[in-house]
């Protein structure tokens, strides 16, 4: 689509005089202001009005109409000509008309007549105001909840007539008009209503399209213009335009998956199995031209996939509308509108709606930590600071050279806040992880002395945000029953995932970065000298418990020169796999939930690139496949065995049974459900098979071996003990029994006690 826009050619210069008979009352700089589509009230003069002339109240009316001939006045009800319209010599194309001997406004439409075309239209400026009022406070006072419905395209019914209603936040801007493909992106056609006490502005538009571009034309203080897209837009048309698109007027979407969240909404996560898989759309998979996947192509692929290999739930990375494919989603522009890039909202409503009725959750990537500066976003909106900080040292963030949101603004709060329920409203989304909440936290964050402003008690923290974060997480889980809110937070913040109430950040979940940087630091080792860096597996478990973690192995780890996750291992091919098969089961062992960006669970062996598929053609070998299978192994009897799972927050669900072992690289514990259900876990980090390795044990009984990562049927040197083990009465590292066991070479074996 080609934009031309009229809006920012040179304003014409009026100099004849208007014919005052016609315009009483309005004088010539705001007929200009008017014509030129720059008056800040124009619904004070266009329009019918009753005024005035000569001790008479006679119905004049007013428009803009550029490019007409002749302009007729039609009564709404009974099509009847009542009036014409004339040009106001000297303020064109401004038209104006007395109705007659009529004194008492009426619904009416226009006739115009242009050179090739002749068009019956309803003037916008015939409709009230249609803003909710208490949608307008509750939005000027930081705490609603659905402001997509208020702000941005909406379809409604005015006056009998249906149509779109524009409406935009912009306080401090002089005039704003609407331009799009409705009105060949003329300012002068669609200057819109001002709402003084809300800073809103808006417009109701009759006679319109779906899927029609847009953008709004914002007049600073200054006088100089600025183009918008619509913050509010839920859809967006991809660079170099990056238009807002007219929602389609009729959805007959029907839910499919009400099974789904009638039982999310009873379900406490902290004590069920959470094993996500973490998605970026445009590289999981392409077609066969190497161009992007549609939403319904992802739903038909994905789904079978995440079955298959058992993970409970997929997590998007951003897929709110973003201009730069390189910046992953995580600079949005678009918050409301789905990208593009794979179709249209419906399709994104498909893909969690199959995923859903296949017992899939389905979470998402959402920033609200920054927004990029790009021109036609959020960055200086109405020629003011309105979302973001003035003073760069609250406002600008260093590392990414992107804005921070004024997080003590009661109008950003409600944008946000609605953004979060849009999401999870409608599109029925599980949760949301957020982004860089530590630099949301802190006012220091990647700065200087000097480059930072302390807050109001000479601290570094960000009190405006850790307030948002709470009011967010609160609102959201009452709202929302049974939706997971996961925060990305790299510093030893306290309390992340306690409740606000006992002054907590109010997260159900954090990423365990502290337990990701050492286990992979620690990989990097060559076996021989992992004995010397054996607290970086075990230290963890000192500080498992004072948040709800979730061990993450996300993206960031295999991107900008780190390495694919089987790439960081030293030694030949055989020990990568096996050292990569072991730490899985350390991970799918360990307490907290789980998650693996894609490609990990088959040894994607380069870096992961956004533009390009993944590797699947390596699934033909072995070694990759045996991993993908030992990780649909380990999903599969992870959720079958609660005491893998059920008590990953509480001291109880687990026991060292050896944690001192460094010289030979091995660790052994137990995992314990609330009935006492045991899962036994011994872990070797070294190439080396140990026979006769006595292993202290908690109870008597015969032990059943579930899983052993270094079976042949994953490309293991198949050792193990296929028979289990037979616990004796004798006391070994301080328990009452213990047993012979032959432990594999770099391999994770699981045990289950059987119980008569």
């Amino acid at each position: 689509m080609k934009q031309q826009i009229v809006a920012n050619e040179p304003a014409p210069h009026f100099s004849e005089p208007m014919q005052e008979s016609l315009v009483p009352e309005l004088d010539f700089a705001a007929a200009c202001a008017l014509a030129e589509g720059r008056h800040g009230d124009p619904f004070a003069w266009l329009g019918m009005h009753l005024v005035e002339q000569n001790g008479r109240s006679r119905l004049l009316l007013r428009a803009v109409l550029p490019g007409a001939a002749a302009i007729e006045v039609l009564d709404a009800k009974t099509g009847r000509k009542v009036a014409e319209l004339n040009p106001v010599v000297g303020a064109e194309p401004l038209f104006s008309g007395f109705m007659g001997r009529r004194v008492k406004p009426f619904d009416y439409r226009l006739r115009i007549s242009y050179p090739q075309a002749e068009l019956v239209l309803d003037d916008p400026y015939r409709f009230d105001a249609s803003l909710d009022e208490q949608a307008c406070f509750l939005f000027n006072e930081g705490c609603l909840l659905k402001g997509w419905q208020l702000l941005g395209a909406n379809w409604l019914e005015c006056q009998g007539v249906k149509g779109v209603r524009f409406c935009v936040w912009a306080p401090n801007a002089k005039s704003v008009s609407l331009l799009g493909d409705f009105n060949h992106w003329d300012r002068r056609r669609h200057s819109m209503r001002r709402h003084p006490a809300s800073g809103l502005w808006e417009l109701f538009l009759p006679q319109i399209q779906g899927g029609e571009h847009y953008k709004f034309l914002l007049q600073t203080q200054d006088g100089s213009w600025l183009e918008k897209a619509d913050p509010c837009a839920r859809q967006m048309q991809g660079a170099p335009h990056n238009a807002s698109i007219v929602p389609m007027a009729d959805s007959d979407w029907q839910w499919q998956d009400s099974d789904w969240m009638a039982a999310r909404a009873q379900r406490a996560w902290h004590r069920q199995a959470v094993s996500i898989y973490e998605l970026h759309l445009g590289s999981w998979r392409r077609n066969g031209e190497g161009g992007f996947l549609s939403y319904a192509e992802v739903a038909e692929l994905l789904v079978p996939y995440l079955q298959s290999h058992g993970f409970t739930h997929v997590e998007f990375m951003p897929l709110s509308e973003y201009p730069f494919d390189g910046s992953w989603g995580y600079q949005p522009v678009g918050l409301f509108a789905p990208s593009h890039r794979f179709g249209d909202p419906e399709g994104l409503k498909l893909l969690v709606d199959a995923c859903h009725r296949a017992g899939i959750g389905v979470l998402l990537d959402w920033v609200a930590a920054h927004f990029p500066s790009d021109p036609h976003g959020l960055a200086h909106f109405d020629g003011t600071c309105l979302y973001e900080h003035e003073d760069p040292r609250r406002g600008r963030h260093p590392d990414w050279d992107t804005l921070i949101y004024n997080y003590g603004r009661k109008e950003v709060q409600s944008f946000l806040l609605s953004n979060a329920c849009y999401w999870l409203e409608e599109f029925h989304f599980d949760g949301l992880r957020l982004d860089a909440v530590s630099s949301m936290l802190y006012l220091d964050y990647s700065r200087e002395e000097g480059q930072w402003q302390a807050n109001e008690y000479g601290g570094r923290e960000n009190m405006e945000a850790i307030a948002f974060l709470q009011q967010l997480n609160t609102r959201l889980y009452h709202e929302y029953p049974g939706i997971i809110m996961i925060a990305e937070e790299s510093t030893a913040w306290d309390g992340v995932s306690r409740d606000v109430a006992a002054g907590g950040l109010g997260f159900g979940f954090k990423w365990n970065m502290g337990w990701m940087h050492d286990t992979l630091d620690y990989l990097t080792k060559e076996p021989v000298h992992r004995s010397y860096h054996h607290g970086q597996l075990t230290f963890s478990l000192i500080y498992a418990y004072t948040e709800q973690f979730i061990l993450s192995l996300s993206h960031d780890e295999v991107v900008h020169g780190k390495r694919a996750l089987l790439e960081k291992i030293p030694g030949d091919d055989w020990q990568k796999f096996a050292t990569l098969r072991a730490f899985y089961g350390f991970m799918w062992a360990h307490p907290g939930k789980k998650l693996l960006f894609m490609g990990g669970e088959f040894g994607q062996r380069r870096e992961w690139q956004h533009d390009f598929s993944l590797d699947w053609h390596l699934l033909q070998y072995p070694s990759h496949q045996g991993l993908s299978d030992w990780v649909r192994d380990l999903n599969l009897c992870y959720r079958r065995q609660p005491s893998l799972w059920q008590c990953d927050g509480e001291p109880q669900g687990f026991r060292w049974l050896d944690c001192n072992d460094s010289q030979h690289s091995l660790l052994a514990f137990t995992r314990i459900d609330s009935d006492g259900n045991m899962v036994l876990v011994i872990c070797n980090f070294t190439p080396c098979v140990r026979e006769g390795y006595r292993l202290g044990l908690p109870e008597p009984g015969r032990y059943r071996e579930l899983l052993n990562s270094d079976s042949a049927f994953y490309g293991g040197s198949n050792q193990g003990n296929a028979g289990g083990m037979e616990a004796e009465e004798i006391p070994w590292q301080g328990m009452p029994y213990s047993a012979l066991i032959r432990v594999p070479p770099l391999a994770s074996v699981y045990f289950a006690l059987e119980r008569g």
